[in-house]
């Protein structure tokens, strides 16, 4: 597949850097790399739409330049392979490259090779995740991992004894990075398919995890809630502080309860529980 390339360099706060992040992921960019006053983003070319990506980065603050460029499948690994960090989460598990020596100090260490898939637990939305399910009762559970990304959460939902675990992602690079993780991690029994809520007719899961954006989100609970027996629980992610009042009331309004929230850097992941 081909991807572009937008290089913008700025001067902007934190905060407004996170916010431009969420306005391209309107804009279908999947995948970034935040380097000091450097944002990278990527998209498939087919997705690209330049005129809407100007008029974005015109009307946000403190801009420096941009610039756009294709960019060929095989130079994403020299890309992020020179800024990729093992992630840990205390003692429970840790997140590495393949080209990272095992950790063995940890619960679970698992092996995530991201090439341009979102979900390296880098990211606020998907560090928020893995902290749920460090305290979600998962063992013997059906989980389904909506917007998979990476495979990550799917993985250690497996990991942590779920029975029966479904990722899906509607990208084609995640759908096959997703496989080819789930295979370093020795989890081959998680069921992978490529495609959205529309995949979700006639199935039934006692933890929904969806880390996808605001806009997605809500569109797509009813599908959610449709897969969700009584007492079932539902994670959810990849939208601010800010719009939790707007996740939440469609939640309730699809008969979920919430429950609570972590928060990191403005970002939020809620659970909720069908009641």
């Amino acid at each position: 597949m081909q991807y572009s390339e937008l290089n913008i360099t700025h001067h902007q706060e934190p905060l407004q850097t996170e916010i431009l992040i969420a306005q391209l992921g309107e804009l279908e960019f999947d995948s970034f790399v935040e380097n000091p006053n450097q944002l990278l983003a990527y998209v498939l070319t087919e997705n690209l739409n330049e005129e809407d990506v100007h008029l974005l980065l015109k009307s946000s603050p403190n801009m420096d330049n941009f610039s756009i460029k294709k960019v060929e499948e095989q130079n994403w690994n020299a890309v992020w392979e020179s800024s990729y960090e093992p992630v840990r989460f205390d003692d429970f598990c840790n997140i590495r490259a393949p080209f990272h020596e095992p950790v063995l100090d940890v619960k679970f260490d698992l092996i995530i090779e991201p090439k341009m898939s979102f979900g390296t637990a880098h990211h606020e939305t998907t560090s928020l995740m893995i902290e749920w399910l460090k305290t979600e009762p998962v063992k013997g559970k059906r989980v389904l991992d909506m917007g998979c990304g990476t495979g990550i959460l799917a993985i250690l939902a497996k990991k942590l004894g779920a029975e029966f675990v479904e990722a899906i992602d509607n990208d084609e690079w995640a759908f096959e990075n997703t496989k080819e993780n789930i295979l370093r991690n020795e989890t081959s029994e998680i069921v992978v398919e490529l495609g959205d809520a529309e995949n979700l007719n006639g199935k039934h899961f006692d933890l929904v995890i969806a880390n996808i954006n605001r806009n997605i989100l809500i569109r797509d609970i009813p599908m959610y809630v449709q897969t969700m027996p009584q007492n079932a629980v539902i994670l959810l992610s990849g939208f601010y502080k800010s719009d939790l009042e707007a996740v939440e009331k469609a939640c309730v309004s699809n008969g979920l309860k919430y429950v609570s929230h972590l928060e990191k850097n403005h970002w939020v992941a809620a659970k909720f529980i069908k009641s």
